[in-house]
């Protein structure tokens, strides 16, 4: 993906909100110098001692980032391209604790990016048990993370476009799934493929949809909290689940005739382990759905 001008709009509409706020911005814009395409590689060990769990932080600013399953005989391996050098990524590791980091970028004044500027990291993971922080910034992912070993995810982003899928099943107990972002088109699917026991979604104003498809193995709650968004909630037929909604001015809308309304609680009847939702909004939609 190229960095187009959304990113532009992001940083303009901070700007403007500062404004408003009192404060005098009297930065320049500058345009992000690029150079020569360059593809490095990138490949982190997998740890002497199998019985540790890595603690893998992926710190990526802006541009497209691609995830998924397959890394043979390593950690993480794969591809960064760039054409602007202070993108040039690092890694270090100290012991269990893995870090992945993007170049900063330096320059005077507000970063302008144009069509021109590229930054993308293609990776794969291995099937070792980790615990994965994913920071970025503005930009594109795309994550495939079933058939890992995740034994928390962490994710946090600011305006991004994010389809993430546990298409399979997490091969080991997950924690605690985060996933915290800001003016974002989010997309979560296969989230009972995650298997978590808790999972904390905060959302700023965005379009979010959470599809708990796949295959639950154990009792699960889940935590929303966004400002002014639509949030969607997908649940298949046949899962026992409860969703209590507390907040301000919203909409709820619930599709099927899986769900039941009692006052601030919706709820369907089902068989096996249950989902317990409980949703926090401003302003907004909820739109609950069965598939």
């Amino acid at each position: 993906m190229e960095l187009r001008k959304p990113i532009l709009i992001v940083l303009l509409v901070l700007s403007l909100v500062a404004m408003a706020c009192g404060v005098n911005i009297n930065l320049p814009m500058t345009k992000v110098k690029t150079g020569p395409t360059v593809t490095d590689d990138i490949s982190v060990p997998l740890l002497k001692d199998i019985n540790t769990v890595a603690d893998l932080t992926l710190a990526f600013g802006a541009g497209e980032l691609n995830l998924s399953s397959g890394a043979k005989d390593a950690l993480v391996s794969g591809t960064a391209t760039y054409n602007v050098s202070d993108f040039k990524p690092k890694v270090s590791i100290d012991g269990s604790n893995i870090r992945v980091e993007q170049g900063d970028l330096n320059i005077d004044g507000i970063p302008n990016f144009t069509e021109d500027v590229k930054n993308v990291w293609d990776l794969k993971l291995g099937p070792t048990p980790m615990k994965l922080h994913i920071n970025a910034g503005a930009y594109q992912g795309r994550y495939e993370l079933g058939g890992l070993s995740l034994q928390d995810l962490d994710v946090t982003d600011g305006a991004s476009d994010v389809r993430l899928a546990f298409s399979d099943s997490n091969l080991v107990e997950m924690n605690t799934l985060r996933y915290q972002t800001g003016a974002s088109d989010v997309r979560l699917t296969g989230l009972a493929n995650a298997n978590f026991d808790i999972m904390i979604f905060r959302g700023g104003a965005g379009n979010y949809v959470l599809d708990f498809t796949g295959t639950l193995k154990r009792d699960a709650t889940v935590n929303i909290e966004s400002g002014i968004s639509t949030v969607t909630i997908i649940i298949p037929k046949g899962v026992a689940a409860k969703v209590t909604f507390t907040g301000g001015l919203s909409n709820v809308t619930y599709e099927g005739t899986s769900w039941q309304k009692n006052g601030d609680e919706y709820s369907q009847t089902g068989s096996g382990p249950s989902i317990r939702i409980i949703v926090n909004m401003g302003v907004g939609t909820l739109d609950l759905r069965n598939k």
